[in-house]
């Protein structure tokens, strides 16, 4: 959405700091940070976000290994289907909570 208002505000600097820190934890800025506050939405800060991730990104990876061998018929795998669906729920899982959904 587009920035159109400038909005201005009095705190104690400690306050500032506070909010300051909170909105960089959250990877956002501060603006961002206040308005999704104040529009008492909720802000997920997920603190392993990107190893979970670089897991999840492996477990995939290892998964179409699997499948490309399989479908050669290089190795015999049971059940990898039910094993990449369960990845790609948990995957639009993660992925809805990382967008606040």
């Amino acid at each position: 959405m587009k920035k159109d208002i400038k909005f201005s505000t009095r705190m104690a600097s400690t306050d500032r700091e506070k909010i300051r820190a909170l909105a960089a934890k959250a990877h956002m800025s501060m603006s961002d940070y206040v308005t999704v506050c104040c529009l008492g939405k909720r802000i997920i800060v997920i603190d392993e976000q990107k190893e979970l991730l670089r897991q999840l990104k492996g477990i995939g990876s290892n998964i179409n290994r699997l499948t490309v061998l399989a479908n050669m018929g290089k190795v015999q795998v049971i059940g990898l289907d039910k094993a990449a669906q369960e990845l790609s729920e948990v995957s639009a899982a993660l992925r809805s909570v990382m967008e606040g959904r």
